[in-house]
């Protein structure tokens, strides 16, 4: 039997996870561990300064308090009595396309799964509005998972899939794209005086390259792109390797000084 792990950023109780929990029951045995509450925008980022405290919630269901990486740590190393052969993160709310993916939760708790040697698929849909239908993703997953159980994905890759709400039918391939949004700050003043700003973010709409994800999206089709651990710039290793040798006779000339007194 097909073991999957589910977990997400939105929740344990997010009806995103809920909707893919239910779409895998007949792909395999689903055990979800996911954060107890939202942790969007927490990325890979670890809880090393407190307990990561865990609740059994229902046979084969965690609840942790701490990151989507604390969850996939957890599962990984704790939890789970076998190695899962795939992991689901998602469905989450709102994509998660261009430079959105370094903030990621979502994709976070995937990248941590990789590092782990086993395969990984992030999914969102790409949708800005207050009702959100996750069955089209759910749908899509029952479709893309069985693939990606019988072909596999190379080592140290996961897949990042958007799903338009209004998916058109079509699938791309696509590539990440560059910054999709600029940051905006709205100031303002508690209380007692002191200075604050809200985050948010306006997506851009122009100057939008026509094999990526945010192109993808914004045809309303479904963007999946493959995402690699291993972020070295190849070619940059040999155009740099000459500053090794500059750097140690820097540090040696700057040693040979004789010392102010």
């Amino acid at each position: 039997m097909t073991r999957i792990l589910i977990t997400n950023d939105d929740g344990i109780h997010a009806p995103g996870l809920r909707a893919l929990a239910e779409a895998m029951n007949d792909l395999g045995t689903v055990t979800i561990v996911a954060p107890s509450q939202e942790r969007s925008a927490s990325a890979q980022s670890l809880t090393l300064r407190q307990p990561i405290y865990c609740d059994q919630l229902a046979e084969r269901e965690y609840a942790i308090e701490g990151t989507p990486a604390d969850a996939m740590i957890l599962a990984l190393h704790a939890l789970l009595k076998e190695k899962p052969d795939i992991v689901l993160s998602g469905i989450n709310r709102g994509g998660n396309a261009g430079e959105n993916i370094f903030y990621s939760g979502t994709v976070g708790a995937a990248m941590e799964a990789a590092i782990n040697r086993i395969p990984a698929i992030a999914v969102s849909v790409a949708y800005r509005g207050r009702e959100y239908d996750f069955a089209p993703a759910a749908r899509f997953m029952q479709s893309l998972v069985p693939l990606v159980l019988r072909e596999g994905l190379p080592r140290g890759v996961l897949l990042n899939v958007n799903v338009p709400q209004d998916w058109s039918g079509e699938v791309r391939i696509t590539r990440q794209s560059s910054k999709i949004t600029r940051n905006q700050l709205q100031p303002g003043s508690d209380p007692r005086g002191r200075r604050y700003y809200w985050l948010s973010e306006q997506q851009f709409v122009e100057g939008i390259e026509p094999d990526t994800d945010h192109a993808a999206i914004r045809d309303r089709a479904i963007s999946i792109t493959p995402l690699e651990i291993d972020q070295t710039h190849a070619p940059s290793l040999e155009h740099l390797s000459a500053w090794s040798k500059l750097l140690e006779d820097s540090s040696r000339l700057s040693e040979a000084k004789p010392k102010a007194r």
